[in-house]
């Protein structure tokens, strides 16, 4: 569900997701990605100790 909510209202997975979902991805292919991208940008923050700001966003935007 943090993945839908995601989708909604964060905008690096929102922009990914919609770029999946009009690539002809199915929508559950495309929220399982979300769901994985999301993963890989909190255990970066983890693993820099970093907390979540609107301008870090973009850089993990290619990840």
């Amino acid at each position: 569900m943090r993945a839908v909510v995601a989708t909604r209202f964060n905008p690096v997975i929102r922009a990914f997701y919609h770029r999946l979902w009009q690539a002809r991805k199915a929508k559950k292919v495309a929220l399982t990605t979300c769901m994985r991208k999301r993963l890989v940008i909190l255990n970066a923050m983890l693993k820099h100790r970093m907390l979540w700001r609107h301008g870090i966003e973009t850089a993990w935007a290619a990840a």
